[in-house]
């Protein structure tokens, strides 16, 4: 359990890491100040530079038993934050809005607490992991060959979602979050004057064309296994100019599925009518892939054993809200590990998660810290 000191000092540390928020990929400082929270802590190995700028602490019982794996994000976003408290980002352009600066708490709460009364057998692995919020941080740390050294059995992660009660906790057997995938299209032909358009190939009728091709694809409806969804988000033909016609042109769509196989599928449409449209008017397309997402799929398993943990500790939880369109790429843990993400209420009326006002509430931090030691008794037990 946290003592009051404890979670004062867990507060002030989150706080620190809201007034420096770092991109995807860019988390060197925040990585740093995990490493030195951690060493006093003396866990038996601390892991850096997984996957970029992961960090992982290993608490090792040095007896038999699992691997029991906690995940954290190290990033932030590229989003203004707009706020009055006095620990609000430092950095312009930058900030902790999607409360990944909360969710180290929790792993560091946790952390405190074992090293005050260890596990019985196996061991337990704090992941601090980067680039969440591009989609490919968990699967730089899982192809990192230092992984292999901490590879879990099971693996745990809570994420705040607004919409819910105050410490109600999200969660179900099965899918979570969606998969999802970045398409840049980019078609190219040849510009011309725009007196003379035939002298050119544009992109302009194949832009067109495949915007309501592509939408067809998916249109969204019921999450079942069967859910696909295809958003246009951007959109371009040539220059903002009367002189010329154009001879590029650029479309970005979101592909979403509520499984990883239905997205191969997708994307192979989305390629092929491309390419035909391309074929037809003359052009070339290339394709570009962005913030690619895995389906997080919740093992049955490791969701009951989180349920029991709740309803231990007398936390509310349900399944209110789930699946959600929305992605996460904690799913790419549960490839090779009993895996369970749970989605924890700030409160009905909260600022949603990406808002320009956006800020984790500290008093979620030994809710938090406290679902992520039960589950972890629940397994491997205290040494006596």
């Amino acid at each position: 359990m946290l003592t009051n000191s404890d979670i004062a000092e867990l507060t002030e540390l989150r706080r620190t890491l809201h007034r420096q928020p770092e991109l995807s990929g860019e988390e060197v400082e925040t990585a740093k100040t995990i490493v030195e929270a951690l060493t006093p802590l003396a866990p038996s190995k601390i892991l850096t530079g997984l996957g970029g700028h992961g960090v992982a602490a290993v608490f090792d019982s040095g007896e038999p038993g699992p691997t029991v794996l906690f995940r954290a994000e190290l990033d932030a976003l590229p989003i203004q934050e707009i706020s009055d408290n006095p620990w609000k980002s430092e950095v312009d352009g930058k900030g902790h809005l999607c409360g990944h600066d909360g969710h180290m708490m929790f792993l560091m709460g946790l952390g405190r607490i074992l090293s005050r009364s260890p596990v019985e057998g196996g061991r337990v692995v704090l992941m601090f992991q980067p680039a969440e919020e591009d989609g490919s941080g968990a699967r730089a740390v899982v192809a990192d060959p230092a992984f292999d050294e901490i590879r879990p059995d099971w693996a745990f992660a809570i994420h705040i979602e607004p919409g819910r009660p105050w410490a109600y906790v999200s969660t179900r057997t099965g899918l979570v979050n969606c998969a999802s995938q970045g398409v840049r299209i980019k078609l190219t032909g040849k510009t011309a004057h725009a007196a003379d358009p035939e002298d050119g190939v544009s992109p302009a009728m194949a832009v067109a064309r495949l915007i309501p091709a592509l939408d067809a694809l998916g249109s969204g409806g019921k999450l079942d296994d069967d859910f696909r969804l295809v958003t246009i988000t951007h959109c371009q033909v040539g220059e903002p100019t009367f002189g010329t016609a154009p001879g590029e042109g650029e479309i970005y769509a979101t592909l979403r599925t509520a499984r990883d196989e239905a997205m191969e599928s997708i994307a192979t449409d989305a390629r092929q009518l491309a390419t035909d449209a391309a074929n037809e008017f003359g052009l070339d397309v290339t394709f570009d892939i962005f913030d690619d997402f895995a389906a997080s799929i919740n093992d049955g398993e490791a969701t009951d054993l989180a349920i029991g943990a709740m309803d231990k500790l007398g936390i509310e939880n349900g399944d209110f809200g789930l699946p959600m369109r929305a992605s996460e790429d904690f799913g790419v843990f549960g490839w090779g590990a009993k895996a369970a993400m749970l989605c924890m209420g700030p409160g009905n009326d909260y600022a949603a998660l990406h808002n320009p006002d956006y800020d984790f509430p500290d008093d979620l931090i030994p809710v938090g810290v406290s679902i992520f030691e039960q589950i972890t008794r629940d397994i491997l037990g205290t040494k006596s």
